[in-house]
């Protein structure tokens, strides 16, 4: 009936629905049974015995309650409304939803004395709840009454997807706070098979017939068997609970997190809830601690560039930057510069928006502009903190640049991350936002632009001779092919026949010196700057994915779609 059955019997008692000789014989009686006489024990003896009605004591607690009774068995419930309370929320805190608008929702419990339901689902849905008083059987018919269809479906589609996804028979993380409802399992089964499969992104697009579901590995978006679309709002919803974003808000976009442990590996889950034409698209972003352990070589640098690297972001002070559009490998590779040079007798603060990757010995500031700690704000107290080293996310606006500029040139190492194209266009791109040329000259120590690859996987890989027009596409000069080793995968089941797993950088590194330097104070052309670079050593990025291909890393198409021939 209730939580609380002491009271309801002392309740009946006070209203004189039972009298104290009808509770005494009860107990008496359970006892002569050999039970243990409880609360909940002896008010089934009671009701039973004198045969009191279910909607008595429904009304009696609703008196006493000061609520109304909720008739739910004959609420046919809208979509609209299962939108706002999905199967594993009614199921598990045992409500029936009612109604609900923009001002308020009414739903039904079967316990008045349960408080902190009525404040999560209230906390939930951002809006006051009318409560309603029915029975738990009520309840759970109305339940499976208008959620079974839903059930069977998910169950049906969680069926597919465990044959589909869970080729390898591995087990499901456990997420969330453990229900055994089908969505829950299913969504679980989605997350697990994305880590099983590397993916470095999970999306769930609502299209105007179907609710398509992909997972992006090694920078390639692969469709998996995707769910039925009724089943999209209710999948959304338990993404959104479990990224602690507002169910109820569709209107605009929301930021969340989720974090989980698979076996040893701790992961999170960076979740991006979009409003589209046809529902809300949700893109969970997975950041794997692992990454942080990549060495120097496992980024993609040759032994030469390796060098040339360390030797940069082991300066005292000085701006170095990583340049790249999104998803191009920016921050693994900051996150790994500062996994390098992070020593005891360095002080290092970093300031990200947000933090992505937890690193031990490390100070990290999140940004929160909503109450005003933006990365200039953040920027200027960490100066008070005496670091060595800073890093900043993205230097995003001039007054960012000009603090990370002027803490170089007070004795620190600024690391960050800038977006444009190619490395010597970091420069104007400093120009453009505000900075003053001197400044850039003095301040920038070296450019570092990169792309990602895809690696010819190791267990399929054989050896092949590209076609000619691939060569010819890339520059490839007839000496060179005569010391190549150019491979290709075959496609096997550790590449998911793809003849790819994992990927690797191709770089470009524009290094200041001191004519660099006074050309950048002249403000000469950017084509002009790139040009002397290149007469200096520099390596475009598609000279470096060369390099990759002739050594058997990469093939000539991966570079060709990834990197652009801006050579002079």
């Amino acid at each position: 009936m209730t939580s609380d059955d002491e009271f309801i019997i002392e309740l009946l008692l006070r209203k004189n629905a039972v009298t104290d000789t009808a509770v005494q014989s009860a107990r008496e009686a359970i006892e002569e049974e050999g039970e243990v006489v409880t609360d909940t024990l002896l008010l089934e003896r009671l009701t039973d015995d004198l045969n009191i009605p279910t909607e008595q004591v429904l009304g009696l607690l609703a008196d006493e309650f000061n609520m109304e009774i909720g008739h739910v068995n004959e609420v046919l419930l809208v979509d609209e409304v299962k939108e706002f309370f999905p199967y594993n929320i009614v199921q598990k805190y045992k409500i029936f939803p009612l109604s609900i608008n923009d001002a308020e929702a009414e739903i039904a419990i079967s316990d008045p004395f349960n408080l902190d339901t009525v404040d999560n689902i209230s906390h939930m849905l951002n809006r006051p709840l009318i409560v309603r008083l029915s029975s738990l059987s009520e309840i759970e018919n109305a339940i499976n009454a208008n959620y079974d269809e839903s059930l069977d479906s998910i169950n049906a589609a969680f069926a597919s997807a465990t044959e589909a996804l869970s080729g390898d028979g591995g087990q499901a993380v456990v997420l969330g706070d453990g229900e055994d409802s089908p969505i829950v399992r299913y969504v679980q089964t989605v997350i697990t098979e994305a880590l099983n499969r590397r993916a470095s992104d999970i999306h769930m697009e609502p299209l105007e017939t179907r609710f398509r579901i992909r997972f992006r590995i090694d920078g390639v978006l692969h469709e998996i068997e995707n769910p039925p679309k009724r089943l999209q709002p209710t999948l959304l919803s338990r993404i959104k609970l479990m990224a602690n974003v507002s169910i109820a808000e569709k209107r605009i976009p929301q930021d969340g997190r989720i974090g989980i442990d698979v076996g040893e590996k701790s992961i999170d889950l960076r979740v991006s809830v979009l409003p589209t034409a046809h529902g809300e698209s949700i893109v969970m972003r997975i950041l794997d601690k692992e990454a942080l352990n990549l060495g120097l070589p496992q980024l993609g640098f040759f032994s030469d560039d390796q060098a040339n690297f360390e030797r940069v972001i082991s300066l005292p002070d000085g701006v170095f930057l990583v340049t790249g559009p999104t998803g191009s490998g920016k921050s693994t590779t900051l996150y790994s510069a500062l996994n390098y040079i992070n020593h005891p007798d360095r002080k290092i603060i970093t300031v990200e928006d947000p933090v992505e990757y937890e690193m031990s010995g490390i100070n990290q500031v999140g940004v929160k502009r909503d109450v005003g700690m933006t990365f200039s704000a953040a920027l200027r107290s960490m100066l008070r903190q005496a670091p060595n080293i800073i890093m900043v996310g993205e230097i995003r606006d001039k007054e960012t640049a000009e603090i990370a500029i002027n803490a170089s040139l007070t004795g620190h190492m600024v690391f960050s991350t800038l977006h444009t194209n190619d490395a010597p266009s970091a420069v104007s791109r400093l120009v453009d936002i505000g900075i003053k040329p001197f400044l850039v000259s003095a301040s920038i120590r070296s450019v570092l632009a990169q792309r990602l690859v895809r690696k010819i996987c190791p267990k399929c890989k054989e050896s092949s001779v590209p076609e000619g027009r691939l060569l010819n596409s890339l520059g490839i000069r007839p000496d060179q092919i005569a010391n190549a080793t150019f491979m290709k995968g075959t496609g096997c089941e550790h590449c998911n026949q793809t003849g790819y797993r994992g990927r690797i950088g191709v770089f470009e590194m524009f290094n200041v010196n001191e004519e660099i330097e006074q050309m950048i104070y002249e403000e000469v052309s950017l084509v002009a700057l790139r040009e002397r670079s290149r007469e200096m050593g520099m390596r475009t990025m598609r000279e470096d994915g060369i390099r990759k291909v002739l050594a058997g890393v990469t093939t000539p198409d991966e570079v060709l779609k990834t990197t652009v021939n801006n050579s002079i």
